[in-house]
């Protein structure tokens, strides 16, 4: 039996995300099924899942990046990879939350992982979430978290007394969200949200307990029946899942009984809500974001913007989706930018689709300029930035945003095979035919997106692609951050590397000179094609340089030359 932890180290914290991770794996059908606030639209468990998943992943490359050291990363790294995924990563208005929850314990936990911490992390986290939220509503997970912490409060220095405290908390207060939100009364169902944020902390009760809570017996069906939890004067309420009707009472004298059999349909609530939901990621000062807090205030609804320290996620429901991204330009810098128009139909929330397309193709580029290119070529793009790489459900959500039968999938980097294999076995159960082009480099994808032709079958296309992909060998430039062995050598911090096929084989002291050196080697076994893919801040002098050199060396090859925009590397090269 492993080991539990007398606080929240790196290795709880990796722990805890995996489980919560699990956990609304879990229950993320019945999650969606319950949600009816703000729009019931039926993603609340599955944007919670995703927003994790990215929080997971953030800490697992944390823990990735010190494979060859004796000790587990610092737990202030390990926290601040969890708050920072999630940011990144943060879907709809639950996930948004959610992410900022993470921010303000990481705040605290940075510090400190024992009982003490944990129960200021609480508080911050509650109070930092409900101040990201432009119009905290009670009855929602805003109202579960605060409980949570309320509950942890004390003086008892056993850490597994405070993270059941804060659980049975949270779990009498989703109890009573359907006392505090008449929406959630009248469907009979309790906060879809704030059910997440339970299996959140049920996940962190494991973690530090080693036993999962109990969450109530399974019915014969097996769908998990409703459980009384005690709340304040001894009333009793149920908790809705699944399919199972729901039943409660209370002092107050609710007494709800509804099947939840799907997205609940809550006609007084869903039916004049706004036309969009606008999700974006911002890079902006924090002066700039108050007064963009103030501009979508008046836009619409649903705001909550969360972040700080220059990067912050904005989501909020808006009639003119334009001038919610807009606001965003005059703010600072938006990026992966999110708009999906609900439309009523019944009293239903639907998100409009047209007949889907009979192929497409999707591809992961490094930056702007690619995304560009790749976007002319007909292929829905998603980018890369530095330091994020996208999630399963983030390619899962481009999978569907190609709207297509058959969808050709370029992940173009090599750490993203297992993400993009899970995302294609995730689009594959909803109906979509997926192939997946192994692709290590973004001018492989580049390569293979050139061969394309939607009108030839599906398996031919696929073949070409990848022929096309694999004939093509490719190199970046990099900068070393420290000084470290490699295949060529030792190199000091800020050299030059220059790296063929994944491997460092050239170290330079400067861009020109290391790039004509990698060329000059790529080319010695022949060639046909270079494709020089510049940073944004490379000169084009010296995209004029190498192809000169290229003319002069190898006179039977020609080069073709794109701008990649902020992208990792100053420097990508294709030789096919």
């Amino acid at each position: 039996m492993p080991q539990l932890p007398d606080d929240l180290d790196a290795v709880a914290v990796r722990t805890w995300c995996s489980l919560a991770l699990e956990a609304l794996g879990r229950e993320r059908a019945e999650i969606d099924a319950i949600n009816v606030y703000p729009i019931a639209d039926g993603d609340t468990g599955t944007n919670l899942y995703l927003t994790v998943e990215s929080a997971a992943a953030a800490v697992e490359a944390v823990f990735a990046a010190h494979e060859t050291g004796a000790t587990a990363p610092a737990t202030a790294d390990a926290v601040r990879a969890m708050a920072h995924g999630a940011l990144i990563g943060a879907r709809g208005n639950s996930g948004t939350i959610l992410a900022q929850l993470l921010r303000g314990m990481a705040g605290v936990l940075a510090d400190g992982g024992d009982a003490a911490h944990l129960r200021l992390a609480l508080t911050s986290a509650a109070d930092a979430a409900r101040q990201a939220v432009a119009h905290p509503v009670e009855g929602t997970v805003l109202t579960v978290a605060a409980e949570a912490a309320q509950a942890a409060r004390g003086e008892d220095p056993d850490l597994r007394t405070v993270v059941t405290a804060a659980y049975d908390g949270a779990r009498a207060a989703l109890a009573r969200t359907p006392e505090q939100l008449a929406v959630l009364g009248r469907a009979g169902v309790v906060d879809a949200g704030g059910r997440g944020l339970v299996a959140v902390l049920g996940a962190l009760v494991e973690t530090v307990t080693g036993q999962a809570p109990v969450r109530g017996p399974r019915t014969a069906s097996g769908n998990a029946a409703k459980t009384p939890v005690t709340v304040d004067g001894g009333s009793v309420v149920g908790l809705p899942v699944g399919g199972t009707p729901v039943e409660g009472v209370t002092e107050g004298g609710l007494a709800a009984s509804a099947p939840v059999e799907g997205p609940l349909d809550c006609p007084e609530d869903s039916g004049a809500g706004p036309a969009f939901e606008v999700i974006y990621l911002l890079e902006a000062r924090d002066e700039q974001v108050a007064r963009l807090r103030t501009r979508l205030d008046a836009l619409g609804d649903s705001l909550v913007v969360v972040g700080g320290d220059g990067l912050w996620h904005v989501h909020v429901h808006v009639d003119d989706a334009g001038a919610a991204v807009e606001a965003g330009v005059e703010a600072g810098r938006p990026y992966r930018i999110r708009i999906t128009h609900f439309a009523t139909e019944s009293g239903h929330d639907v998100r409009v689709q047209a007949e889907p397309a009979q192929r497409a193709v999707v591809v992961v580029v490094p930056g702007d300029g690619l995304a560009g290119l790749c976007t002319e070529a007909g292929a829905t793009t998603v980018i890369a930035r530095p330091g994020e790489p996208p999630a399963s459900g983030e390619l899962v959500d481009a999978i569907r945003r190609a709207h297509a039968r058959e969808v050709v999938l370029l992940p173009n980097d090599a750490a993203l095979r297992h993400t993009a294999a899970a995302a294609a076995e995730q689009a594959r159960t909803e109906g979509v035919r997926v192939a997946l082009v192994p692709t290590r480099a973004a001018v492989q994808g580049i390569a293979a997106l050139a061969v394309h032709e939607p009108d030839r079958g599906f398996d031919e296309d696929v073949v070409a692609m990848t022929a096309a992909a694999g004939a093509t060998r490719y190199a970046e430039l990099a900068v070393a951050e420290r000084q470290s062995w490699t295949m060529a050598g030792i190199c000091q911090a800020g050299d030059i590397l220059g790296l063929i096929d994944g491997d460092v084989a050239v170290i330079g002291s400067d861009v020109p000179h290391t790039a004509r050196t990698v060329l000059d080697r790529m080319l010695a076994a022949g060639g046909e094609l270079v494709t020089l893919v510049l940073g944004e801040d490379v000169p084009d002098a010296l995209a004029d340089a190498l192809e000169e050199h290229v003319r002069e060396g190898h006179l039977a090859v020609d080069t073709v030359v794109y701008r990649g925009g902020h992208q990792r590397a100053p420097l990508l090269i294709g030789v096919e």
